[in-house]
């Protein structure tokens, strides 16, 4: 495993990132095996990765719940991030973002929010300090919040010890700066993978500014694993929005998936180990975030963190992809 610091902190981190989205279950994802996503978060460490991310919005709260309880008598080992920002009560005000699971998702970066959403989230996970927390979607009207007054009450939360480090995710190029603004920025979050390059910008311009980049849905949610069919069921609204898992686009990834099946065979890796690689490549700071709810999965995945591709495996990849974009 490879091990990088956290933006400008001494927070030192694994190059690979273990999601437990997943692990909330839910309509986004179907059901989860809360005994299995334990054993997945302890061999994490097995296999190098300290990292862990989490929301309080993935299944309401069952993903931290889950962390916390799999955490317990191990947290020092591990550098937890977990996120603020979407809200779900019933009394609770925000603007809305979504509906799902019999509840409406709300934003809300207003300062007295996310002194309460850090309290609850530091009891559903069962410990005293946040490593990392990153803002999950950023303030719209009419529940508008100025990123000065979001990075103030974190900038609060660090001098208080409750967190350790803050990043963004889901922000325009302008946020980032804005962010920088008014504070330290440690990490931006952000969804690239070889089918999804529209945030590449961001990952070179955190390279120049030295923030981690954390790339999500390197995988597009396990398309480019190599191990879903033409006729594999999509299960959950997580896979459902990825227009790559529609037929008559499917079909246009396996065929690139099977060239790259061989280039897997040189190197002795799945497909996916070699996806997850090109992604590590892309910059510097770049961190993948990968989602794992099995052991079998995060084995596999962090394999990636020790492949060399030559310089013209990376092309060959990259031309292949391109041809779909």
């Amino acid at each position: 495993m490879q091990y990088k610091l956290l933006g400008n902190t001494d927070i030192r981190i694994s190059a690979l990132s273990l999601g437990t989205w997943a692990m909330g279950g839910g309509s986004s994802w179907g059901p989860s095996d809360e005994k299995e996503s334990a054993h997945t978060i302890r061999k994490a460490l097995d296999v190098g990765i300290n990292f862990i991310d989490t929301a309080p919005a993935y299944g309401n709260g069952s993903s931290e719940e889950i962390l916390g309880r799999a955490l317990s008598g191990h947290r020092t080992k591990y550098i937890l991030a977990t996120k603020c920002g979407l809200i779900w009560q019933a009394q609770d005000e925000g603007s809305v973002h979504k509906s799902r699971d019999g509840v409406t998702i709300r934003r809300n970066l207003s300062p007295k929010s996310l002194r309460l959403q850090v309290e609850e989230s530091l009891k559903r996970l069962n410990t005293e300090y946040i490593d990392l927390l990153v803002t999950h979607w950023q303030s719209i009207e009419p529940f508008f919040t100025p990123i000065g007054e979001t990075v103030g009450v974190l900038e609060e939360l660090k001098q208080e010890g409750k967190i350790r480090a803050y990043g963004a995710s889901n922000v325009t190029l302008e946020q980032i700066k804005e962010y920088q603004k008014f504070g330290s920025l440690s990490l931006v979050q952000e969804r690239l993978s070889l089918l999804s390059r529209q945030n590449l910008q961001k990952a070179l311009y955190c390279e120049e500014e030295n923030i981690t980049f954390q790339a999500y849905s390197p995988l597009e949610r396990g398309l480019l694993t190599g191990k879903v069919a033409l006729d594999s069921e999509v299960v959950g609204t997580a896979k459902a929005s990825i227009t790559w898992f529609q037929p008559e686009k499917r079909v246009q990834v396996l065929a690139m998936l099977d060239r790259l099946a061989e280039m897997g065979t040189r190197y002795g890796c799945s497909v996916g180990t070699l996806v997850i690689a090109w992604t590590l490549e892309q910059t510097r700071t770049m961190n993948v975030l990968c989602g794992a709810r099995k052991r079998r999965h995060i084995e596999e995945n962090a394999q990636a963190a020790s492949l060399h591709l030559s310089g013209e495996d990376i092309t060959l990849i990259d031309t292949l992809a391109k041809a779909l974009l």
